[in-house]
C-alpha cells in the first residue's frame, strides 16, 4: 500500500471513529501520534506504542477540558505538552537514564 493511500485511509478511519464517538471537530496530528508510537515502540516495546497514544491523548483531553495549562490549552497544544513529556521519557529511556520524569 502506497504513503499516500495508507495516509488517506488513515485519514478516512479517523474521520469514522471521531463520529462514531461523537467527536467530529476533533483535530488528530496524525504524523505526532504515529512518530510518538514509532519511538515509544523502539525505546520501550512494541505494544507501548498504543498504550503511550492513548496515555497522551487522555492526559491532553484532561487538560485542555480542565484549563490546567493556566488560561486553558486548546486539545492542539495540550496534545503536543503531553507528546513532548512522552518524547523526552522515549529518549531518556533509549539513553539509558530510565523515565523518571523529575530531572
Amino acid at each position: 500500500m502506497a504513503a499516500n493511500n495508507e495516509e488517506e485511509v488513515l485519514a478516512q478511519w479517523s474521520e469514522q471513529l471521531a463520529q462514531a464517538l461523537q467527536i467530529p471537530d476533533l483535530e488528530v496530528d496524525q504524523e505526532l501520534l504515529l512518530e510518538l508510537a514509532r519511538r515509544s515502540a523502539d525505546s520501550v516495546i512494541h505494544a507501548s506504542a498504543p498504550v503511550t497514544a492513548f496515555m497522551v491523548g487522555y492526559a491532553a483531553g484532561q487538560e485542555a477540558g480542565k484549563g490546567t495549562a493556566g488560561s486553558g490549552a486548546t486539545s492542539s497544544e495540550a496534545t503536543v505538552r503531553a507528546a513532548d513529556i512522552a518524547f523526552t521519557l522515549c529518549e531518556r529511556r533509549a539513553a539509558g537514564r530510565g523515565g523518571n520524569t523529575a530531572g
